[in-house]
């Protein structure tokens, strides 16, 4: 049954108590039964929106990460704790030390993040109508996380490059242009690209994780999905860590294939530059044994919770918001 434009806006009203949510959705006007009928545009902001947030509000503990995840780091790039690496690096470094390499991972995240959503939101209708004849199906979640990954990382993966090696204690490079330009005359441009294949091994697992969990805590903490800021960002915040912890060893193979690390790679005897997941690998395993394919883990999960908790906030926000406009104004103006 269609749902005329009214009762659409009447939907999507936020309200106080049960009863008024029981009142205001009526069953079958629920806030999630909305994104058919919302346009790829309002995804896509949404999506690009909530990117960029989820990328710059924690974006010092990403690059406490990136060193920390170092296989052989300088004794000056040493750290313990998240903590006392953001006050190292802040103090012998500067301020805006940490932020070093932020202007590029913005630049990427928008369209990245855009084209993310957008596909997550379509592909999970789609396979939701085919397999559980319109409910909701943690294989269709699965399946649409790992479909938009593939979009996203085309876009990201060189932006993440260019930002780990700026990221990196004693960087050689001046700023964002200076790297772009040094890694293509002295790499080529294959080399904004050497980890994609360990990128989507890392990323298509984690987002697949993270979806089927998301999911399964709006069940329980939403189960009428209603638009509830409160069980948004716990959901995320929950689906971040547990993807992050799992996805750790992968992600230490991705920052070697992006930094390539010369120390570490130098003293493997390793000439030219490491590709491939498998060389990656077996490079960190020969470095540091089974423990090496956890390091950064604490900052990976502290990074994690809060930007995924961010990104679906602000998310399901915008999608809301928008399509509430949307639907006001194809309403017209309402009688007094």
């Amino acid at each position: 049954m269609e749902l005329s434009s009214d009762r659409a806006v009447a939907a999507l009203e936020m309200s106080q108590t049960q009863s008024k949510d029981d009142e205001a959705f009526g069953g079958d006007g629920d806030y999630e039964s909305l994104p058919p009928h919302v346009s790829v545009t309002t995804h896509m902001t949404a999506g690009a929106v909530a990117g960029i947030l989820e990328h710059t509000v924690m974006y010092p503990v990403d690059s406490v990460k990136t060193r920390m995840q170092s296989l052989q780091p300088d004794p000056n790039a040493q750290y313990r704790s998240v903590y006392e690496a953001l006050r190292r690096i802040i103090r012998t470094e500067g301020i805006f030390r940490p932020l070093r390499g932020l202007n590029i991972t913005m630049i990427g995240a928008g369209p990245a993040h855009a084209l993310y959503f957008a596909c997550y939101e379509r592909v999970k209708q789609s396979l939701s109508d085919v397999i559980q004849s319109g409910g909701n199906s943690h294989l269709a979640n699965g399946v649409a996380g790992s479909v938009a990954t593939v979009l996203h990382d085309a876009v990201m993966n060189p932006a993440e490059v260019v930002k780990q090696r700026m990221q990196m204690y004693n960087s050689p490079y001046r700023g964002l242009l200076d790297c772009v330009r040094t890694v293509t005359h002295t790499e080529g441009i294959g080399a904004f690209y050497r980890s994609y294949s360990t990128q989507l091994t890392m990323n298509i697992p984690f987002q697949a994780v993270h979806f089927i969990t998301y999911e399964l805590m709006q069940e329980q903490l939403n189960p009428h999905r209603h638009y509830h800021p409160g069980s948004h960002i716990v959901s995320g915040a929950a689906a971040g860590a547990i993807s992050a912890a799992i996805t750790t060893p992968l992600d230490v193979c991705k920052t070697l294939l992006n930094t390539q690390e010369n120390v570490a790679l130098n003293s493997m005897n390793i000439s030219g530059h490491l590709s491939g997941m498998a060389n990656a690998f077996r490079t960190v395993y020969r470095l540091g044994g089974p423990a090496a394919f956890f390091k950064g883990v604490q900052a990976r999960v502290i990074y994690q919770m809060p930007s995924t908790a961010i990104a679906w906030s602000v998310y399901e926000f915008f999608k809301y918001f928008l399509t509430k406009q949307r639907l006001e104004e194809e309403a017209g103006p309402r009688p007094l």
